[in-house]
C-alpha cells in the first residue's frame, strides 16, 4: 500500500513539474513572440537601419512607423521619428517630412537631438525652394514662391540662437545668409515689377518690406532706389527726400543715384 501511494505521489509531483516547465515553456514563448518587447523592436530597428542604408526608404518608412508607435516615449521612439522624416525626404515627401519633425519638436523640447532636428527641417525646406539644380539653373530663384524659403530661414534662426554651439550651427548661418539675400531679392523683384507697371505704392511697400526685414542683403540698394521713384511719382517728396538720403548715405557709389537705376546682374549669379 505504501508503495502504491509513493507511486502516485510520484506521478502527482511530476505531473505538477511538467505543468510548470510547460508554464515556464509558454512564458518564454510569449515574451519571445512579444512585438513590444525589446529585442523585437531591437529587431525591427535593425531591419530599417538595414533598408535606409540600403535606399529602401519606402520599406523603411513601414517599419519606422511601426517602431514610432511600439516605443513611443522611449529613446529609440525619438530616434525612429528622426529617421522617418529623413526617408520622407530622401522620397521626396516634404511635407510629411516637416509635419515628423514639427512632431518631434513639439513632443521632445528638451531632447539632445533637438538642435538635428531644427537642422534637419530647415535642410528639408532650404533644398524644397533653393536646391543645387535651383542655384545653378537659368531661372532667378528670387521670382519663385518663397514660401518654403521662410520656413527654412526660421528653423535656421531658431537653430543658431538656441544651440550656439551646436555643430550644425555654422552650416545653418551660411543657409540662413544665403536665404535672407533670396528673400531679400524676391521682395524687390516684386516690387520692380509693380514699379514697371506704375503701381507705386504696392512697389514702395514692397522695397520697404525688404529693407526692413533685410538690413544687410546686397538688394536693398536697388530697394532704396525704388522706394524713392515710387515716392516720387506719388508726390510724397518727404518720404522721397528720406529714401534717398538713406541711399546717398549707405551706398554712397550707387548705379542708382548715376545710371536711372539700370538693372545689375542679379546677386546670386557669379558668371
Amino acid at each position: 500500500m505504501f508503495v502504491e501511494k509513493f507511486k502516485a505521489g510520484r506521478i502527482v509531483a511530476g505531473t505538477v513539474l511538467m505543468a510548470f516547465a510547460l508554464a515556464l515553456s509558454g512564458c518564454g514563448s510569449t515574451a519571445k513572440d512579444d512585438p513590444n518587447s525589446q529585442a523585437a523592436l531591437d529587431k525591427l530597428y535593425a531591419d530599417a537601419k538595414d533598408d535606409l542604408n540600403a535606399g529602401s526608404y519606402d520599406r523603411a518608412i513601414k517599419t519606422l512607423e511601426r517602431i514610432e508607435g511600439r516605443a513611443a516615449g522611449t529613446p529609440m521612439g525619438q530616434q525612429a521619428t528622426l529617421d522617418l522624416a529623413w526617408a520622407y525626404y530622401k522620397t521626396a515627401e516634404r511635407a510629411q517630412a516637416v509635419s515628423t519633425l514639427d512632431r518631434f519638436i513639439k513632443l521632445n523640447p528638451s531632447s539632445p537631438a533637438l538642435d538635428y532636428a531644427l537642422y534637419m527641417k530647415g535642410i528639408v525646406n532650404f533644398n524644397e525652394d533653393l536646391g543645387l539644380f535651383g542655384r545653378l539653373a537659368s531661372q532667378d530663384v528670387s521670382e519663385r514662391d518663397q514660401q518654403a524659403s521662410r520656413e527654412a530661414l526660421l528653423a535656421f534662426r531658431q537653430l543658431i540662437e538656441q544651440f550656439p554651439e551646436s555643430k550644425y550651427t555654422p552650416d545653418a548661418q551660411t543657409r540662413a545668409n544665403f536665404i535672407s539675400n533670396t528673400l531679400a531679392a524676391y521682395e524687390i523683384h516684386v516690387a520692380r515689377y509693380y514699379f514697371n507697371r506704375k503701381a507705386y505704392v504696392a512697389a514702395a511697400n514692397r522695397a520697404q518690406s525688404a529693407v526692413a526685414e533685410f538690413q544687410n542683403a546686397p538688394g536693398i540698394e536697388e530697394a532704396l532706389y525704388i522706394m524713392g521713384e515710387s515716392y516720387d511719382k506719388l508726390g510724397l517728396t518727404q518720404l522721397r527726400d528720406d529714401a534717398r538720403r538713406v541711399l546717398d548715405k549707405n551706398f554712397p557709389d550707387s548705379q542708382y543715384a548715376s545710371n536711372g537705376g539700370k538693372q545689375k546682374k542679379p546677386w546670386w549669379k557669379v558668371w
